[in-house]
């Protein structure tokens, strides 16, 4: 039996002369109002459609029409997880997600491209809680940020689209708020005391974003960051290391966005079974797809991205 042809791509971020520019170099071509693959492959994105870029409904409308038409799959973000909280109204009072100065700058692009569509933004969200959380598709694992086997168990079979659910996962405490952290944000370390960090947005942080495979049993921050430079001479505390996510080498390969890698060691795999798809595509960097056929070792010659599309702002 002839395994299924997928075209993995990261987040997009609003980016939408990337998009197409990326679906192009890949052969899909614009027919009856979704983007088709002549060879039959389907597309899977990876989460994230919304924020930062300027055109934010158009990708939005692209990527539900491939989806709704058959020839894409797609999985929740953060960012769209984040969107819903932002306007959903927590119990008790508030609203799931604070509406603070840097959780609405966040969220700007995308209010902006809906300014005066208030009314089709709230359809938006309703299809934004239909997202998966992830994909196992059996051979290959899709996930937004981290494929962690506890998080998963735990969010198997859940739905934002449940309102009880919703509410648990965006309360600090339960469990289902630390599966959805980890599976859509990834795992992080409180930074030692005295160091913080600036963010792609600019904003300080005492916590960085680590990896979750290949750990050592002892490691410094800077061992562990996925994209920061943490100068902290500090050993992270063996007991936090051991609760770390930690990938293994014999399971299918997982496909993530999320991290905004730096292109600095090129665009190749983690490791033969992990690959990110996120590059700042939604900032001055390209969007990347991942051409899988099957394979269960990831090669570099199977990537496929898209430089200089001009990158405006809302």
């Amino acid at each position: 039996m002839k395994v299924k042809a997928y075209d993995l791509i990261g987040d997009i971020h609003g980016q939408y002369e990337k998009l197409l520019s990326l679906l192009e170099l890949l052969g899909y071509r614009s027919l009856e109002g979704t983007y088709r693959h002549p060879e039959g492959r389907t597309v899977i994105f990876l989460g994230d459609y919304i924020d930062r870029g300027p055109k934010v409904r158009e990708v939005l409308h692209t990527v539900r029409a491939m989806v709704e038409a058959g020839d894409a799959l797609a999985i929740m973000g953060n960012h769209e997880y984040n969107a819903v909280c932002y306007h959903t109204p927590k119990v008790g009072g508030g609203w799931l997600r604070e509406r603070t100065r840097a959780n609405t700058k966040q969220i700007e692009a995308s209010l902006c491209a809906f300014d005066g569509r208030e009314s089709e933004w709230t359809q938006w969200l309703e299809w934004m809680r239909k997202l998966p959380l992830f994909l196992d598709l059996g051979e290959l694992r899709v996930v937004h940020a981290c494929w962690d086997a506890p998080s998963i168990q735990q969010l198997d079979g859940q739905s934002i689209q449940d309102d009880g659910f919703l509410q648990l996962s965006g309360t600090k405490g339960t469990a289902q708020y630390a599966a959805v952290e980890t599976v859509l944000k990834g795992p992080e370390l409180d930074l030692p005391e005295g160091y913080k960090i600036s963010d792609n947005e600019g904003r300080m942080r005492k916590t960085t974003r680590v990896r979750w495979w290949d750990l050592p049993e002892v490691a410094r921050f800077n061992d562990l960051a996925m994209r920061d430079r943490i100068d902290a001479p500090d050993e992270v505390d063996p007991e936090l290391l051991s609760k770390l996510p930690n990938y293994g080498r014999n399971e299918p390969p997982v496909f993530f966005g999320h991290y905004s890698l730096n292109l600095d060691k090129g665009i190749v795999p983690i490791r033969g079974n992990l690959a990110c798809l996120d590059f700042g595509g939604g900032y001055s960097g390209p969007l990347l797809a991942y051409r899988w056929d099957g394979e269960a070792v990831l090669t570099a010659d199977k990537f496929v991205s898209t430089y200089n599309v001009l990158n405006t702002l809302c």
